[in-house]
């Protein structure tokens, strides 16, 4: 996916192959920190080091950019994944992560483990597009039910045709593409459709890297993948989007297509979402991280609908302002993991 906003890079070592688990980066800084105090009171306090989810990724690049033109702090960005991120963030080796999905429980205490307590903080919605090949004319539409037939763990080795998810769809070979198990997209993606966080089939093509998965799509004529709607939406050309039924009118009735007004309303179900930055509360307390945070929060409502995301309104950006600046702890989700169809406005309303 091409941005923007790009930042002097360094792949940091063990860079993502073409498919498969891995880690990107940008400006990528050296050795990792022993824990959390030292995440927070590195010599090198200069350096702000964020890693997390590729969903993420483009977001906190172009907030980097813009902030390194007005510091001298110096901003490195990883790419592990949101699981991956969420290892390293509880570690102490990084002071910020991304996430495509909030913290879940077995994260929260490996963070508990090494005290680090951690601030939440909303900064988008994005939903998942589901994309098959451009030249693709039998599919124009899925159900849920659809994609739950086409995913569950038990259709491994029994679901391997088109027409075993749908009469009338052609008897050839479906091939799968999706992130990798290390990715929020991933969980929420099985927990919305699937009905459970981490379970599905496991013969699909995977990676960290969205991009792997466009390039995969769009050169398989008997594709089906999913990844967030920025990457569907930069390579629009090359794809073909599916709209998704949900079944229940009071979201919208039929078929609903991701846009950036179906993914803000919340019609797009069950696959809108909001998408998180995690920030170290001791690390918050270095004055090139808060300002950092504060100018991510000022300015990503611009930046996020720049590189293809949906910002959030203008009251729940003020209501997440207002959660950094009392560095209140902890998870709006209570630490439970994805809530499907949750909206940002409501949680931030009771916490």
């Amino acid at each position: 996916m091409q941005f923007k906003h790009l930042l002097v890079v360094a792949v940091v070592a063990g860079s993502l192959p073409a498919c498969g688990g891995g880690s990107k980066g940008s400006a990528a800084g050296g050795g990792a920190g022993k824990d959390s105090a030292e995440a927070g009171t590195s010599a090198k306090a200069e350096v702000i080091k964020i890693d997390g989810s590729s969903t993420v990724f483009p977001i906190t690049e172009a907030v980097a950019e813009e902030f390194q033109r007005e510091s001298k702090a110096r901003v490195t960005i990883g790419v592990s994944g949101t699981g991956g991120g969420f290892k390293k963030f509880c570690a102490g080796e990084t002071v910020i992560t991304g996430a495509s999905r909030p913290i879940r429980p077995s994260e929260v205490e490996l963070c508990g483990q090494a005290s680090v307590e951690y601030i939440e903080l909303p900064v988008a919605y994005d939903g998942i597009a589901i994309v098959v090949h451009k030249n693709n004319d039998w599919v124009d539409t899925m159900t849920v039910a659809e994609l739950a037939t086409l995913w569950r763990p038990e259709s491994q080795d029994k679901v391997k045709h088109w027409n075993d998810v749908r009469t009338g769809w052609p008897e050839k070979e479906v091939h799968l593409y999706g992130p990798g198990v290390d990715s929020g997209t991933y969980d929420y993606f099985t927990k919305a459709i699937v009905g459970k966080e981490h379970s599905s089939r496991g013969d699909f093509t995977s990676s960290e890297d969205d991009n792997a998965l466009v390039q995969g799509v769009t050169g398989d004529p008997l594709s089906l993948g999913f990844f967030g709607f920025a990457y569907y939406s930069e390579n629009k050309k090359k794809l073909k989007v599916v709209p998704v039924d949900d079944g229940r009118d009071e979201t919208g009735a039929g078929p609903i297509l991701p846009t950036p007004e179906t993914i803000a309303d919340g019609t797009y179900q069950p696959l809108s979402r909001p998408v998180f930055i995690y920030v170290n509360k001791k690390a918050a307390e270095r004055a090139e991280v808060s300002a950092f945070i504060d100018y991510y929060i000022k300015s990503s409502r611009d930046l996020v609908a720049e590189v293809g995301y949906i910002p959030l309104p203008a009251a729940a950006s003020k209501l997440v302002a207002e959660r950094f600046e009392a560095r209140t702890t902890g998870s709006l989700f209570a630490g439970e993991g994805s809530k499907v169809g949750a909206t940002v406005e409501s949680l931030l309303a009771k916490n």
